[in-house]
């Protein structure tokens, strides 16, 4: 009789609860059993294979917390065994509660990437457990299920990054920065703060086109890229392609003169990449023009208003010469004076 028969009253002749346990420990999917005290009854091997803790290491003990962590800390099969759901939602990534495709009924479903030990690996689990009572409505054991999905979590995530991401130059995409910007402006409504915006364009570049191809062109929009990158810091600050030749820094929380500061030494970065552009009528290296707009937001106002007023002032630093960063006079006026010309 297995460690988990014992435990569980079965009638007289009644082979249905070993066929059940045997069929367990056959299964092909990761399963563990603990009874009400958390001891582990059934490690099968499945569950062998996928933690590289052996049955033979586990079964009668509390140590099953050694497949997956480096100090003792309850499983999910733990938690509820223990009566602590509540804890669940503080240890693990991902939550749900008896899903429609759960595995077991009032059961329990989390998702987190783990450090596995015993293999020297990083993998996202995702685990299934739920209650076993007998006729009485008594606990007696938790049933929990293993799966390994990071080939899965890993497409999911390249998936993600790619539908927000700009192919050629690896910063967000238009998409991304349009909802980036309608989620900062959302709360800097909420919290009274001050929004800056910077709207970029390389200077010349159909010029440096027809000089240098569009493979040339390419890897110029690659390196001013990565330089603007470079620059900004904050995990806050965003940094998109918004079109072709045309790149938007957001600044959450950056009075102006703080956008003015960010806005100079982007300029100063893309100028020291000295990226020749014999094409260019200011410079005989490649440039940036930038626009800067900030405002303090509140209900009255609308995004797109701050996007207008970065546009027109990018628009007045290429009309006035280029290679300049130019602060618009306010969010939803024209651009008003230079603040850097170089």
């Amino acid at each position: 009789m297995s460690a988990l028969e014992s435990i569980i009253p079965q009638n007289q002749g009644d082979s249905r609860l070993s066929y059940a346990v045997r069929l367990m420990e056959q299964l092909v999917v990761a399963t563990f059993v603990v009874d009400a005290d958390c001891r582990v009854v059934i490690w099968n091997r499945a569950c062998e294979r996928l933690t590289g803790l052996l049955a033979s290491e586990v079964i009668g003990t509390r140590d099953q917390w050694r497949a997956f962590y480096t100090a003792p800390r309850p499983c999910l099969a733990d938690l509820i065994a223990l009566g602590r759901t509540e804890e669940i939602t503080a240890n693990y990534e991902e939550y749900d509660r008896s899903g429609r495709d759960a595995v077991f009924s009032d059961s329990y479903r989390v998702r987190s990437w783990i450090d596995m030990p015993r293999l020297d690996a990083h993998i996202y689990l995702t685990a299934d457990a739920g209650p076993i009572y007998d006729e009485s409505g008594k606990l007696v054991a938790v049933v929990e299920t293993l799966r390994d999905m990071t080939v899965q979590k890993e497409a999911l995530e390249e998936l993600e990054r790619l539908a927000t991401h700009d192919g050629l130059t690896s910063v967000a995409n238009r998409r991304c920065f349009d909802q980036t910007l309608n989620t900062e402006w959302r709360r800097a409504t909420r919290e009274s703060r001050t929004l800056s915006l910077l709207m970029i364009d390389v200077d010349f570049f159909k010029s440096y086109n027809d000089t240098y191809g569009h493979q040339g062109g390419d890897e110029c929009l690659r390196q001013v890229a990565a330089a603007m990158s470079g620059v900004v810091m904050r995990s806050s600050d965003a940094v998109a392609r918004y079109g072709g030749e045309e790149f938007a820094i957001l600044l959450p929380t950056t009075d102006p003169e703080g956008a003015c500061l960010v806005a100079e030494r982007v300029r100063t970065a893309v100028a020291s990449l000295q990226l020749p552009h014999s094409g260019a009528t200011i410079a005989g290296h490649v440039t940036v023009s930038v626009g800067v707009a900030s405002v303090a937001v509140t209900t009255q106002g609308v995004a797109a208003q701050l996007v207008s007023a970065a546009d027109a002032a990018l628009y007045h630093a290429k009309e006035t010469g280029r290679n300049r960063v130019v602060m618009a006079g306010d969010a939803t006026g024209p651009a008003a004076t230079d603040a850097q010309a170089a």
